[in-house]
């Protein structure tokens, strides 16, 4: 059930402190003078040149009038000018008022970037040639070493958010680092492109504002991804190496650079933070710039209700702001409804993260659903699971409740109201009028609601039977179709979008006419080898529902319904085994290779095969499952024993902390040391007394005499 309360629908500014210090943040901004671009053949960045040279190419002109003047920057720094003649430390982080960005410069790298990684997917979208990257001047650019002066100044957004519920203050962006908008001439799309990991701004706070190799690669793979698969997201278009620059974060690591790309970066909290300072003039200004020039959105009264009786909705007109609300919630409960299809997690969707145009983005601890469980998170830190899989399509509409609470007065305006000079200025005058506007803003709010559920129940009935290979859908599907499927998937521990594409490959009305032994043979293809042997009669549940879903097919015939389903069930799922596997190629036995063989698989992710690729078949198959040997105390009773003399006798608690070792050491993949079991267990319980620590510290050291090892070898398939 969706949680639509308006927990009040706050009118009145809030009086809500700004906490200092945090996690790093990167988003989108508008400055005072946006290039307009126009088509110009032949061009290139090399040069003296304001162009990106491409089949139809590019043009960033610094001359042409702005795309639009009505946004502020920071009063510190109003023009690229004094951002120019700012030394680095004046550029730091510091909280900044009545303002949505700030000219800043990336952090020129002093020693010899290396370009791991260009996407011929976003090339394409772009509009460059694929032989662009080759140009030295290509690597210069999306390294942060310059080329971007005559096209536009640098800028970093300020904006703010709601983490795990929680007001957050300012963030913004904390290592991302925007340097210009750039039109495709031929598809008439605009982009902004951004460099992440380019250095500090003023809304680094404690952290460095750079971007390490793992952190690079996974957003580098997964954004081209999603899109290839049909999900609206942000875009990568390159991946560069620093080598000799590094950052602390659970170990020194080597940092990168992606330069990466959308139509905008405008996320709820860019809303959240004007609300919460009471800047009004600022949101308002905000609005029509997302509504007018992001969203393109012209102003077309409607009304609505007149079948109503209810005097709120009677005739009622439904103003321009209230038609820029409804857009993004349409947009983001659309793109929610395809993470459930695909079985994609984000892992930290606050407000912040969350985007007015409805795209993926801000890649941290994001995931694909392996064995179907609805209650993952693959945040460590998600206590609560208020991320997991399952929640996701509800915090998103309580995101989209936080941005309503920013916009209520805007939307429920009404029009005698909403352009007057006294409400522009001074808002709303009269008990009465807030009292009658607080009405109207609920109603809104609570009919968008029933928008929001109508249209992501409607997608992701429509793309489940997609996938299953239905030329529509049935009502009667959720209930006799989805819901026992998924059920099964869980029992079965059957991987979530393996089965979709092994699905499309069984030939099923062939299969029925076969005997039983037949059947389930075909049956355990879908289960994991390393587990069949525990599942219980989890090829005959299978079976079982192959029955029913060979009956529900309209059409009889295998070879459509496999040709159809194959163009929406990829083979390849970039998994965190996969990733992982990647980075470690790359950064510690310096592969490169790897990276070109897994862009091929990211760009058709739908093909049977990809030749030349010869990881392609193990990186689409089921994720390995690591043997664990415990070298001093053999067996797991022991195991419960050493750790119940440490921190009590509690059998969930003793669980918890086994499997926290257990984690560390296969990610570690050797024996894990004490001290990294410890952090583990703090992450895990953040909130423990000294005592509880020390508990854990003590369970950790009884767990080093466990001493548990990973062979990271996988069963035997």
């Amino acid at each position: 059930m969706l949680d639509q309360t308006t927990e009040g629908c706050l009118i009145k500014d809030p009086e809500i402190s700004e906490p200092r210090g945090g996690d790093e943040a990167h988003t989108y901004v508008i400055p005072d003078k946006l290039p307009v671009q126009s088509p110009h053949r032949g061009c290139s960045i090399h040069g003296n040149t304001t162009h990106l040279r491409g089949h139809t190419a590019l043009r960033i002109s610094k001359g042409d009038p702005p795309r639009s003047s009505k946004i502020k920057s920071d009063p510190q720094f109003p023009t690229p000018e004094s951002s120019a003649g700012a030394t680095r430390s004046q550029l730091g982080p510091r909280m900044v008022k009545a303002a949505l960005y700030t000219y800043v410069r990336p952090d020129p790298v002093e020693d010899n970037p290396e370009l791991l990684a260009v996407s011929p997917l976003a090339l394409r979208s772009i509009g460059l040639a694929r032989t662009e990257p080759s140009r030295p001047e290509f690597l210069k650019l999306v390294s942060g070493n310059g080329g971007f002066e005559d096209k536009s100044y640098p800028w970093a957004q300020c904006y703010g958010g709601w983490q795990f519920g929680q007001w957050a203050g300012q963030l913004g962006d904390g290592r991302a680092i925007s340097l210009f908008e750039a039109t495709n001439p031929e598809t008439k799309n605009r982009y902004e492109l951004q460099l992440k990991g380019a250095g500090q701004t003023p809304y680094s706070r404690f952290a460095d504002g750079k971007a390490v190799l793992r952190s690079s690669i996974r957003e580098f793979v997964v954004s081209e991804y999603l899109h290839s698969i049909g999900i609206p997201s942000t875009r990568a278009l390159s991946l560069t190496l620093l080598p000799s620059n590094q950052a602390v974060r659970e170990k020194i690591e080597t940092c990168a650079i992606v330069c990466r790309f959308a139509e905008s970066w405008i996320r709820i909290g860019t809303f959240d933070l004007l609300r919460a300072r009471g800047d009004r003039k600022n949101l308002r200004l905000l609005s029509d710039y997302v509504r007018e020039e992001v969203l393109e959105m012209k102003e077309k009264p409607q009304v609505v209700g007149e079948d109503r009786s209810d005097e709120v909705y009677d005739a009622r007109p439904r103003n321009r702001y209230e038609d820029m609300y409804r857009e993004i919630v349409q947009r983001n409960a659309s793109t929610v409804a395809k993470w459930q299809a695909y079985g994609f997690m984000n892992g930290v969707l606050n407000t912040d993260n969350t985007s007015v145009i409805g795209l993926s983005l801000d890649f941290g601890p994001f995931s694909f659903m392996d064995t179907f469980n609805p209650k993952f998170t693959p945040n460590h830190d998600d206590h609560t699971l208020r991320y997991c899989y399952k929640n996701q399509p509800t915090v998103i509409w309580w995101n989209l409740v936080r941005l309503a609470e920013d916009l209520a007065e805007l939307f429920a305006a009404t029009p005698e109201m909403l352009d007057s000079e006294t409400f522009i200025n001074e808002g709303l005058t009269s008990e009465a009028d807030a009292e009658a506007l607080v009405k109207r803003a609920e109603k809104i709010i609570e009919e968008v609601g029933e928008e929001y559920k109508t249209i992501f129940l409607t997608e992701y009935k429509q793309l489940m039977a997609a996938r299953l290979g239905f030329t529509g859908f049935r009502e009667t599907d959720m209930d006799d179709v989805y819901s026992p499927l998924l059920d099964i998937l869980e029992d079965a521990q059957v991987d979530f979008g393996h089965f979709f594409r092994r699905l499309s490959e069984l030939p099923i009305f062939e299969l029925m006419e076969k005997d039983k032994e037949v059947q389930l043979a075909a049956a355990e293809e879908f289960i994991p080898k390393a587990v069949l042997t525990t599942v219980q009669k989890g090829p005959e549940k299978i079976l079982d529902w192959l029955k029913l879903y060979a009956e529900r097919l309209e059409e009889k015939e295998d070879a459509k319904r496999m040709e159809r389903m194959k163009k929406i069930n990829p083979k390849f799922i970039p998994k965190n085994w996969v990733l992982e596997e990647i980075i470690h190629r790359v950064d510690q036995k310096g592969e490169r290779d790897v990276l070109g063989d897994v862009i091929k698989l990211v760009e058709n992710p739908f093909a049977d095969r990809w030749d030349g690729v010869k990881d392609a078949e193990r990186w689409c198959g089921d994720v390995p499952r690591l043997e664990v040997v415990f070298c001093s105390i053999i067996r797991a009773d022991d195991a419960h024993y050493e750790l119940s003399y440490s921190i009590g006798t509690n059998p969930s608690t003793i669980d918890l902390v086994l499997n926290i070792c257990y984690d560390t050491a296969c990610l570690e993949g050797h024996i894990a040391p004490k001290t990294r079991i410890f952090a583990r267990a703090q992450t895990t319980f953040p909130r423990s007394t000294r005592e509880d620590r020390t508990c854990f510290k003590a369970a950790a050291l009884e767990i080093a005499v466990i001493r548990i090892m990973v062979t990271g070898r996988p069963h035997e398939r």
